[in-house]
């Protein structure tokens, strides 16, 4: 994802779950067969469900991880007011300043994972990202695509995660270019953040599902979690997976976000090696049991493409990898293919070597 800080165009992935059971006339000292509450904040619905706890914890639980989402959005939204522009600001002036402690993990985090993508996840390109236009919440004022001139200028000296440097307590950045835009795996982070809250209350089965991007633990009432996967062409679901245990499903698509201009689609999955959005998938659905892992990994798959996914994917230790291609074929793995099921009809499979 994608981390839809904006106000979200993507339909959420559908999800299997039973419908809400009715919590009129229960005592909150015993326990409910669910709860479950959804909520727009960071830009996209977040659908929280809590299976077979006391409502009093549920809700106790519920409200403790919404003010965590709320703290994450008011930091580190790429174009508001907070202490992501602060740092951005004064990351471009190459001199050193304090670390700043609500960023800094997310800084770190990626710096890893940007490592392992080979540059293609790459959240130092907010410059790039908001030359597109995406720095904004109504797509419809974007009437054209920017002057490839412009594009150029950037890709010359194009900003990199190592560009952010640190010594001591203290941090600097060595590219007047640089621009932080965590929006392709902090919404992965802040629902890693909610899960681990969740267990601190003593919750073991759960699902956060933000925006169709999602981490389950346990299971529902001893049954796997069934996932229900977008189709990227279209209404409904494509594939469904089953999950328990702990972990997280998240999909990168064309659908999300974007605007079109001269009958043309413009989307905003921007490849760092061309400053263009990415042209050759329309969707990655990854596995993994690490919410921030799995999101930067479907960004930098989609950038990959059908014919680059499988070493990038090997690169950042993902196990589980679904591809629709632009031409509509699905690439998998092996292991990812025992785990799917078609919901429409089966499309064209390139099966990959295992991971």
């Amino acid at each position: 994802m994608k981390f839809n800080f904006y106000i979200s165009l993507k339909i959420v992935t559908t999800i299997f779950i039973a419908c809400l059971v009715s919590l009129s006339g229960c005592s909150s000292s015993k326990p409910v067969a669910e709860f479950h509450e959804t909520v727009f904040t960071m830009g996209t619905l977040v659908e929280v469900t809590i299976i077979g706890e006391k409502s009093a914890l549920s809700e106790k639980a519920y409200a403790a991880i919404l003010d965590d989402f709320n703290y994450m959005h008011n930091t580190w939204h790429p174009w508001k007011p907070n202490a992501l522009k602060r740092v951005n600001s004064l990351l471009k002036t190459g001199a050193s300043f304090p670390l700043a402690p609500s960023i800094l993990p997310l800084i770190k985090k990626s710096q890893i994972l940007s490592e392992q993508s080979q540059g293609l996840f790459n959240p130092a390109i907010g410059q790039l990202v908001k030359l597109w236009g995406f720095h904004q919440d109504n797509l419809d004022e974007i009437i054209e695509p920017p002057e490839d001139s412009s594009i150029q200028v950037l890709l010359k000296q194009l900003p990199k995660m190592s560009d952010v440097k640190f010594k001591g307590l203290s941090m600097f950045g060595i590219n007047e270019n640089i621009q932080l835009d965590f929006g392709g795996f902090a919404k992965g982070v802040a629902v890693d953040s909610t899960i681990e809250h969740l267990k601190e209350f003593g919750i073991k089965n759960a699902i956060i599902n933000a925006g169709g991007d999602l981490r389950a633990i346990g299971t529902k009432n001893g049954r796997p979690w069934r996932i229900g996967i977008r189709n990227p062409r279209g209404d409904g679901v494509f594939a469904a997976v089953e999950v328990s245990g702990d972990e997280s499903v998240f999909t990168s698509g064309d659908y999300e976000r974007y605007f079109e201009s001269n009958g043309k689609q413009y989307h905003h999955i921007i490849d760092p090696r061309t400053g263009y959005p990415a042209d050759k998938t329309r969707s990655v659905t990854v596995i993994h049991s690490d919410a921030a892992t799995a999101d930067a990994a479907a960004t930098a798959l989609f950038i990959a493409g059908p014919e680059k996914w499988h070493e990038i994917a090997k690169a950042m230790g993902i196990k589980y990898v679904m591809l629709i291609a632009g031409n509509g074929d699905v690439h998998m793995n092996p292991t990812m293919a025992k785990r799917i099921e078609f919901i429409i009809k089966q499309p064209v499979i390139k099966l990959s070597s295992p991971l």
